[in-house]
């Protein structure tokens, strides 16, 4: 099979329904997806039963309805398609009914007090905006998940609420502006996805990976990524035979996985695909990390997604690149050859502007956990303080703008390199800022501080909501403008010298950056319990509730959710490291401390007058770390144990990180050091100098 004939060759897409659904049918299921009419039951029927054919084709012989909890992955409860019939036999049915709608049990998903756990009804309705496919012969329906009484509990409705938000406001704006001919608009978004691949049998000696995804002890390796050898690296024949598989086992799903390559870190990796819409994006990104997962185990790797699961070196992200697309092919953060004479485009980037700026706190809530507060705030990834980029261009631009000055634009040159023999390149107009949170890079927004193993569902919600809100505001006051062209100057010009706070070009890493965000008045949340009381104020919740994407309810479950899944993680990792330090770091530096004293005595008895100065400080020096290890082993079990009276939700994620946390790492520094001291034989798992080897 081709490489054409192979992409999507497992999803019921748009070229598969137009061929094998009736015209009529086909026409009602596409007006349903391309401008949100509602779905006729007996469209529903004929798409389920052509689904069911198409499917059965294919081999597949089941069918689920995949979902996105709270949990943050997906979920799935398979049905088979096979019905008995009178006198033994069988035949193969699909209805509407159960396209359209499912009832998976809900009483064990996160609710965040929505429901009772006795209450177990929870029901998933179909999405047409996205494809169905084949996964492991079954076919899967993307399905939004909410309960008995209406309440989101998964990711994919608010998102869902997001897009028509946004979708509805660009519009009223793109209308006064001339554009009458746009029937929808859409986010698009691309999310780059960072990943380590290590070695199973390694993988398979660490509980600390196997538990919490990190390993939670572990001194620095004489050679990490120092030398910058690893990125953009030649690939090793056995990670290159793993790209390549991830490659044609997502193509297959219609993910359009693109671009590929060696990070900064030792056995870490990058995949980057197309960009398509929010929702595509985030589903295709969930089929993402479960292939890429599925595909380690059969060339012998583990994939960790986690944020951070190596100290001292980088850990890994999840770019998400934002813009908004129309259906007539509008790019609106496309500037054009003159950005500065297309007022829409700056009409669109102020909006961006002022939502970044005044919803700083939700931009931080929308990638806060646990594994990501140790990746936010190193010289690796944008600072947990959200600010902008937009170059030097786009910045001369706006300040013209905002002091009614002529804009010059600067010549369009090239790059010359110093070699006669090269093609002469043309130079952008301005450098790229990796270390800004939110940085634009040409036609999009590229936000750099989702964590590896998020979902992008939260961060595109808030995203949307935001934008979506500022645009409702233009939309009002442009409908009451006499002179629209005008009026958008006069917003342009008010939004910038508001709003221009929040954009800086410098290194978002220097300290003299914080200080300076402290002097403008931006947030500085260092962690995830500091961040997420922001997400129940007052403002938020009405942000929220004008734009139809969460009820109060919703975002006060999701507050408590997010809350106890901080302090469930925290507690894990510290029951492992209490696992970990009594029964493999301590018995180790004891027998070692005691294979030393036995040595140095056996040589002492062949030579009386033999000096074992040395053997006498090592001992001393693991004696101190044998004690300290204790110590802090029962400081770590004592806190653990302190939490269930820590408080509220709140207060519990405070105790966790102000507490629990503090002695995690004190527990660890004595670790670390008894690993360089102990014989390499007797550490009961593999360091780091092993597991960042790829072999």
């Amino acid at each position: 099979m081709s490489l054409l004939e192979t992409f999507g060759s497992l999803v019921f897409n748009d070229a598969v329904m137009r061929q094998r659904l009736p015209k009529e049918t086909y026409r009602a299921l596409h007006r349903t997806i391309a401008e949100g009419k509602s779905l006729d039951p007996q469209v529903a029927s004929v798409v389920a039963n052509t689904m069911k054919d198409w499917a059965i084709e294919k081999g597949a012989t089941h069918y689920t309805h995949w979902f996105q909890p709270m949990t943050g992955i997906t979920a799935e409860k398979h049905d088979s398609f096979l019905s008995p019939i009178d006198g033994g036999g069988a035949i193969m049915e699909f209805s509407g009914k159960e396209l359209v709608r499912g009832e998976p049990d809900a009483s064990s998903f996160p609710s965040g007090g929505l429901r009772a756990t006795f209450e177990a009804r929870g029901y998933t309705a179909w999405d047409p905006t996205s494809y169905a496919f084949i996964k492991d012969d079954t076919l899967c329906i993307p399905t939004a998940f909410c309960s008995y009484g209406g309440h989101a509990l998964d990711k994919k409705t608010p998102l869902l609420r997001s897009n028509e938000a946004l979708n509805h406001q660009v519009r009223r704006v793109l209308r006064l502006l001339g554009h009458l001919d746009v029937k929808k608009v859409t986010a698009t978004v691309g999310p780059e996805q960072e990943y380590f691949l290590i070695d199973r049998d390694l993988y398979a000696r660490r509980k600390d990976l196997i538990y919490t995804g990190r390993t939670l002890f572990g001194a620095r390796p004489p050679k990490g990524q120092e030398l910058d050898d690893h990125y953009f690296g030649n690939l090793k024949p056995r990670v290159a035979a793993y790209m390549r598989e991830v490659d044609e086992e997502l193509w297959k799903l219609g993910v359009s996985a693109k671009t590929e390559h060696n990070e900064v870190a030792p056995c870490q990796h990058e995949l980057a695909p197309i960009f398509t819409t929010a929702n595509l994006a985030t589903d295709h990104n969930q089929l993402t990390m479960e292939i890429m997962k599925r595909v380690a185990a059969k060339h012998g790797f583990v994939c960790l997604l986690h944020e951070k699961p190596f100290a001292g070196v980088n850990g890994s992200g999840k770019h998400n690149n934002w813009s908004m697309s129309t259906d007539t092919g509008l790019n609106l953060l496309e500037p054009g050859e003159t950005p500065a004479d297309n007022a829409q485009f700056l009409l669109f980037l102020v909006a961006v502007i002022k939502a970044v700026d005044l919803h700083q706190d939700l931009l931080r809530i929308s990638i806060a956990s646990a594994g990501n507060d140790h990746r936010l705030g190193g010289n690796e990834a944008p600072p947990y303080i959200v600010s902008m980029f937009l170059g030097k261009e786009l910045e001369e631009i706006l300040d013209a703008i905002e002091h009614h000055s002529a804009y010059v634009a600067g010549e369009r040159t090239e790059m010359n390199i110093g070699v006669k023999t090269l093609p002469r390149i043309p130079k952008d107009t301005t450098d790229r800022n990796r270390t800004s949170p939110f940085a634009f890079t040409g036609n999009k927004f590229e936000f750099r501080m989702p964590g590896s193993s998020q979902s992008i569902a939260e961060v595109n919600v808030v995203i949307n909501t935001a934008v979506a809100d500022v645009l409702m505001e233009f939309a009002d006051r442009l409908e009451q403008a006499v002179d629209i062209r005008a009026a958008v100057e006069q917003i342009v010009v008010e939004t910038i010298a508001r709003h221009k706070r929040i954009i800086f070009s410098g290194n978002n890493y220097a300290e003299a950056w914080r200080e300076e965000a402290h002097r403008r008045g931006l947030l500085d949340l260092p962690s995830t319990p500091d961040a997420l009381p922001y997400l129940i104020r007052e403002e938020n919740i009405a942000l929220f509730e004008r734009q139809k994407v969460y009820s109060r309810e919703e975002i006060l479950s999701r507050y408590e959710i997010l809350l106890e899944n901080y302090c469930k993680v925290i507690s894990i990792e510290a029951h492992t490291m209490l696992d970990m330090a009594n029964q493999e770091i301590l018995p180790a530096v004891m027998r070692y401390a005691g294979q030393v004293a036995r040595d140095g005595a056996d040589a002492w008895r062949l030579v009386e007058d033999l000096d074992l100065e040395y053997e006498k400080k090592l001992l001393r020096r693991l004696a101190g770390l044998i004690n300290g290890l204790g110590e802090k082993t029962q400081e770590l079990d004592q806190a653990s144990r302190g939490l269930d009276a820590a408080g509220d939700s709140l207060g519990k994620a405070r105790y966790c990180r102000e507490v629990i946390f503090r002695r995690m790492q004190a527990l660890r520094a004595l670790a670390d050091e008894a690993e360089t001291l102990v014989d390499k034989r007797m550490w009961p798992f593999p360091g780091y100098g092993e597991l960042l080897i790829t072999k």
